[in-house]
């Protein structure tokens, strides 16, 4: 056949693979996206991530508590390495376990009831160590604390993910960092006022406010049509877009794509590169950005400085660092939809590995006693460590994990990145003070700076830019293989 003859066909093939079509679809797309009304999707996604604003809180609980239940006059309360090592790392063996569970409840109760779901355990938690006669009690909060945590970090991003539109989703991606992030600001500021039980009462006021909001919001209209229930999807994406907007034809767009995926992911599907390439790249992801080291640091950030002698004291420089946190990723959450995601992830592994960590360990010898303003080094690289990681690699990963991960398999590979995350934070935080104790601060700061600069590497190599892109689409690409998707 000539070139002349077949060109006409090619054509019609290249574009019957894309979303919308190329000439009119982007332009009534646009035109879309500028008529929604996007303040009920804004309080559906505040509601959601105020689970996120309770995770954050109970992450950091023990940077001010570890300090003061070391010097705690009854034995049954006071801290030694050992269990202090335990105080801080048991909450992520109890996150692990939440994201277990979040992979049957993800699929089987939909995103909101999970979300609602994690209020039980986190409420009981907080009372737990709000009343705590025991270092028992302490440890078993904890644990339940974390499992709240677990839970609504598999099923947060995902439903937010799910009920966001293009336009808008990487900023709303963004807010389950920004919340995490300002509720450890919250905590390290009321640290600075409150005794150690009264704290654990603050954190049970974002988790009666999270149960009430959600009860007045929509599930995701995917998740619903994913179970049959085409009315009650139509009236959720109705409710987040507004009535008088072209929400019917988006209606469609998805339900075509749940159609294409109505069945669970079997083990033989796991072999297809559909399913297993986006999850690889989504627990490579959790699996690097928990070996940066940031959880360390946020959870023992007063015990860090202690090691320093930083010239401010120590509570006052977390509630410093945790400011600096905030900023950060208020920062991300504006541009990633503008610069894109990549390209975040490339200045905020570079910088930690080539700034924060160097002058972390180059300080790590300072004098005792702080008699002048070098004993700023540790405060101002601490600053810059943790600038960096929100700035990508903190809300990014989340963000992507709820993009690029198949419907069909979203809910059960959200909970493994979740339990991949964890357990390697639990093995990194229980070890990391015996490490300084043994080594100095130098050891686990090298080995930080290392995993940044490889997860430069892994950002070029393995993840691809979403920016833009509807869920459908970037599900097509790697259904395909074709990057016309992505452009």
């Amino acid at each position: 056949m000539e070139p002349s003859a077949r060109e006409p066909l090619v054509r019609k093939k290249s574009s019957s693979y894309r979303t919308f079509p190329e000439s009119t679809g982007k332009r009534l797309d646009k035109e879309y996206l500028r008529s929604l009304h996007n303040k009920r999707l804004y309080l559906a996604v505040f509601a959601a991530v105020l689970g996120n604003f309770s995770f954050g809180f109970a992450l950091v609980y023990p940077s001010p508590v570890i300090p003061a239940l070391e010097a705690h006059p009854s034995p049954a309360l006071r801290l030694d390495q050992h269990t202090a090592s335990w105080f801080g790392s048991v909450f992520t063996l109890g996150a692990a376990a939440g994201g277990v569970s979040a992979m049957l409840l993800n699929d089987r109760l939909g995103r909101k009831l999970s979300i609602m779901f994690s209020a039980l355990p986190s409420a009981v938690g907080y009372a737990l160590m709000a009343g705590a006669q025991g270092i028992g009690m302490l440890l078993l909060g904890r644990v339940l604390t974390g499992y709240a945590g677990g839970v609504t970090s598999a099923s947060i991003p995902v439903y937010i993910s799910e009920i966001s539109h293009p336009g808008v989703r990487g900023m709303l991606g963004a807010c389950p960092q920004i919340m995490a992030v300002l509720g450890s600001l919250i905590l390290y500021a009321l640290g600075l006022v409150l005794d150690w039980r009264w704290l654990a009462v603050a954190g049970e006021v974002p988790v009666l406010m999270m149960i009430v909001l959600l009860c007045f919001m929509p599930n995701s209209p995917r998740f619903l049509l994913s179970q049959g229930k085409d009315d009650e999807a139509l009236g959720s994406l109705r409710w987040l877009r507004g009535r008088d907007t072209d929400y019917a034809r988006e209606y469609e767009q998805i339900k075509d794509s749940v159609r294409k995926q109505s069945r669970r992911v079997s083990c033989a599907e796991i072999k297809d590169p559909f399913i297993y390439k986006p999850i690889l790249i989504a627990v490579g992801m959790r699996f690097l950005q928990q070996l940066s080291g940031v959880t360390c640091v946020l959870v023992y950030l007063q015990s860090i400085f202690k090691k320093t002698s930083v010239i401010l004291k120590p509570e006052y420089d977390a509630a410093l660092v945790g400011l600096v946190r905030l900023f950060s990723v208020a920062i991300a959450a504006v541009s990633m939809d503008k610069a894109g995601r990549k390209i975040l992830l490339f200045v905020s592994a570079s910088q930690n590995s080539t700034i924060a960590n160097k002058t972390l360990v180059s300080s790590a010898d300072l004098p005792a006693e702080p008699t002048n303003y070098i004993t700023l080094i540790p405060l101002l690289a601490t600053m810059f460590f943790i600038m960096g990681y929100a700035m990508g690699w903190g809300p990014i990963t989340w963000l992507l994990m709820s993009e690029i991960l198949p419907l069909k398999a979203r809910g059960v590979a959200s909970g493994l990145c979740v339990v991949v995350s964890w357990l390697t934070a639990f093995t990194l935080t229980q070890f990391f003070l015996r490490v300084v104790e043994a080594f100095g601060l130098e050891v686990p700061f090298l080995f930080f700076a290392v995993i940044c600069a490889g997860n430069v590497l892994f950002t070029g190599c393995c993840v691809p830019e979403t920016k833009g892109r509807s869920l459908e689409q970037i599900e097509a690409f790697f259904r395909t293989g074709r990057r016309s998707f992505m452009r």
